[in-house]
Formats: structure tokens, sequence, C-alpha cells
């Protein structure tokens, strides 16, 4: 795919949306990490749900810490891998409370240095709560990537790299929340709705649907 027509996408991609945001209910970077921590393999939707619920209660290291296990399991215990999440969660507001003075840092390495963050947790919160140009590649991100040829990689890592290198920098910003929405409503897994699809014209996606 050409530079031209890279552009192209993402120009739409902004003229249909032009301030995308995370789909998680959040209003601070803690609530973010947390709600970020909790939607491995789960759904914005059940996450929220479970948010919603927990954040008027907890919502500060200290309060999460407060909670302890088994309060807090009962918030989450409808989220996927709950049990997990919960430990996780507590020694993450451990570490907040004794490394970061209660701060989420805004940096890569403290970041994954919590447990249970990984590269792309990292990257939503340096992106969406600091405003770090980063790209954090999920399944729709991989997806789209590759189905429209716009970043093609075998990994995560190698699509990142790629969209890094690829993405204007006047769309790097947004360009995660456009791919992934663009994922989960309309370049879906099982069969994409090509027909309703703004960018169609410039995918590179041999088996097109008219749907």
């Amino acid at each position: 795919m050409n530079p031209s027509k890279r552009a192209e996408i993402f120009s739409r991609l902004k003229a249909q949306n032009p301030t995308p945001t995370t789909e998680l209910n959040f209003s601070s970077p803690f609530e973010l990490l947390i709600a970020v921590l909790l939607s491995a393999q789960a759904t914005d939707v059940s996450v929220n749900k479970a948010t919603n619920k927990l954040f008027p209660v907890a919502n500060t290291p200290e309060s999460m810490l407060k909670l302890g296990l088994t309060k807090l399991k009962s918030y989450i215990k409808t989220i996927g891998l709950y049990n997990t999440k919960a430990e996780n969660s507590l020694k993450t507001c451990k570490i907040l409370i004794d490394k970061h003075n209660s701060e989420v840092p805004n940096d890569r390495k403290a970041l994954e240095a919590l447990p249970g963050v990984g590269r792309k947790t990292a990257n939503v919160v340096l992106n969406t709560a600091f405003g770090e140009p980063t790209i954090a590649v999920d399944t729709h991100i991989f997806r789209v990537s590759n189905r429209t040829k716009l970043a093609p990689g075998k990994n995560v890592d190698e699509v990142e790299k790629k969209l890094l290198r690829f993405v204007p920098d006047e769309f790097k910003q947004d360009a995660h929340h456009w791919l992934i929405l663009h994922g989960r409503y309309v370049c879906v897994a099982r069969k994409p709705r090509c027909g309703a699809c703004i960018i169609e014209d410039l995918c590179e996606f041999k088996d097109k649907t008219e749907y």
C-alpha cells in the first residue's frame, strides 16, 4: 500500500470521527489503567458494567487497596480471569503508592513493570491518558492492518512497528482509536461489512463482501 492511500484512509476516518476515544469509562489515569487491565480478553461493555459500580467506591490506589481482595473480586467477578485481575490490580495499587506517589507514571518502563500490564496496556494508557502518539495493537487492529494491507505483519509487535512507521504523523495520536473502532464495527472478524465501509475502495482485501 502506498503512502498516499494510507493518508487518505486516515483522512476519511478522521472526517467520520474527528475526536475518537476509548469506549472504556474512566475519569482519571488510574481509572483508565485499571479498566484496561480488566479488559484483557473481555469486552469494554462488560468492563464498564463492573467499573460503573467499582469506581464510585474505589477510584484511587489507596481506596482500592483498602477494599481487599475478596471485596474487589465481588465487583469484577462478571469479567473473565477476574481472580488474576483482582490480584494484579491490588499489587499495582501497592506499587503506585510505594513507588509513584499514588500517581500513574507517564513512562513506558514504569508502566510495564506493573503486574498485569504489558506493552499493549502501557500503549493505551500512554496514548489515552497522556496524549502520547503510541499505537496499541489488539486483535481488531491486528486484523484491520493485515486485511486492508495497511500494515501487514506476522505478530502484534511487527504490526505496531509498521504502523508507527507508516501512519502519517498528523494521524498518529488517534490512529489506535480509529482502527479499533473500525475493526469492532465495520471490518469485523467473521464477515467484514465492506458494503458499509468508507475506505472500501482504498482497502486491498481481495475477498470483499457486499454487506
